[in-house]
């Protein structure tokens, strides 16, 4: 039987990995690739964070990056915050990566962990992301400038960054399975 102090312990435990979860998300929300379309490494940290700390962990980090970021603290792209960001054209992609945390959870509890669930419920996770965010760009952007083809949105917010998206995807998941003994301890103590 666990004891009050044991089980303090592990929300703790939690707590902690869910902060520096939310810390990573905003380091690399920061951290921007120029090429014709310029990028950042926010979906790498989502990736990484879901596959790392698990869906549960991971999602509790993006809905923490989320409102830290809705509250004012500068951990959207570009040093940017408020709800103004998340009201704003890209908003829509930001709140997605709450619903790929959620894919994640959802998957991952049903089916485990193997590599195959989470490559599936990583990518499901990236479309609802993209999904989401292309409608919610696509309302909008047509308030503020008017009418614009899903064509047009698509080409501007989601076909330049799938393959840079994918690529995170490995690197992250890559990354993940071999920080994973270090915490498995802790993972299977606190699930």
């Amino acid at each position: 039987m666990e004891t009050q102090a044991t089980t303090q312990k592990f929300r703790t435990i939690d707590l902690a990995y869910i902060a520096v979860g939310a810390a990573l998300i905003a380091i690399c929300s920061w951290i921007s690739i120029p090429l014709t379309v310029p990028f950042t490494l926010q979906t790498f940290a989502v990736f990484f964070i879901l596959a790392a700390l698990g869906g549960k962990r991971g999602t509790f980090s993006i809905l923490v990056y989320i409102l830290l970021g809705a509250i004012g603290v500068p951990v959207f792209a570009g040093f940017s915050s408020g709800i103004g960001v998340l009201l704003g054209n890209t908003g829509g992609y930001i709140l997605g990566f709450l619903l790929s945390g959620i894919v994640y959870l959802v998957l991952t509890k049903l089916f485990g962990e193997r590599l195959p669930v989470q490559i599936i419920a990583l990518v499901l996770g990236l479309a609802l992301c993209y999904a989401f965010g292309t409608a919610w760009f696509m309302v909008v952007y047509t308030k503020a400038n008017g009418a614009v083809g899903l064509g047009t949105v698509l080409s501007w917010c989601v076909f330049p960054f799938i393959l840079p998206d994918l690529v995170k995807l490995a690197l992250a998941l890559t990354i993940a399975r071999r920080v994973q003994p270090m915490l498995s301890g802790v993972r299977k103590a606190t699930a």
